[in-house]
């Protein structure tokens, strides 16, 4: 059985030759583990092993595990759908938010940002598969609403962040994650993250550009979700 250790270094691995067969600086793409229904203890073994990035989808549950993990330098991303009623606990325990699709909800986050800490990174949620159930602006809404955010005085955009309908189809993959680097281009902000692919579309995504690939179940196994 697989440790976690081994698995970092799969997926570092991973990281490695898919840069070099785009000819992109391995360094350029940082690992962001997603932790999400995982122990605690399974996040002090990664951290053991040098991630320091974890990624977490459910506010309470992430910051349970915050207070457990207080001991470790630790930098926490939120990368799930964002309530009105969470942002506060949000902008006052994350590094990171990958997950804003709506002007309401980063003006709530810069607000909250306690004074003390830096600007929140922001990346905004696009949906370029146009799928009903998923988060995100559409493509259309982009501009507008990148422009806004990046006026906030607590906020700091960083990039995009989007989460393609999965698919065997390679070609379309590498159409859906080219269009989130045209769309980053094309807003003219200076932005320097592109927050896209998972366990299983990872090499597509360092090609068109990611710079931070978000990886649960190759670092972790499958998730642990209740049975209730």
């Amino acid at each position: 059985m697989s440790t976690i250790a081994d698995n970092i270094a799969n997926v570092r691995e991973q990281i490695r030759e898919a840069a070099q067969a785009a000819e992109r600086s391995p360094q350029s793409v940082h690992l962001l583990a997603v932790s999400k229904t995982k122990p605690a203890s399974a996040i002090r073994a990664a951290h053991a092993c040098g991630q320091r990035d974890f990624g977490e989808n459910y506010l309470q549950e992430a910051l349970d595990k915050q207070a457990e993990l207080a001991d470790l330098d630790l930098c926490w991303h939120f990368i799930g759908p964002i309530q009105s009623n969470k942002t506060r606990p949000i902008a006052e325990h994350f590094a990171w938010v990958h997950s804003v699709d709506r002007l309401k909800i980063a003006q709530r986050l810069s607000d909250q940002r306690p004074a003390h800490l830096p600007p929140l990174n922001i990346c905004l949620q696009v949906n370029v598969s146009g799928e009903a159930s998923k988060s995100g602006c559409e493509p259309a809404e982009l501009a507008e609403l990148a422009h806004a955010v990046s006026q906030l005085p607590n906020l700091k955009l960083r990039g995009l962040m989007a989460i393609p309908e999965p698919s065997e189809d390679l070609a379309l993959l590498h159409q859906r994650f080219a269009a989130v680097r045209t769309l980053a281009a094309q807003l003219n902000l200076g932005l320097d993250t592109l927050s896209m692919g998972m366990s299983q579309d990872l090499p597509v995504a360092i090609a068109e550009g990611a710079t931070w690939v978000r990886i649960g179940t190759a670092l972790f196994g499958a998730r642990d979700y209740p049975t209730h």
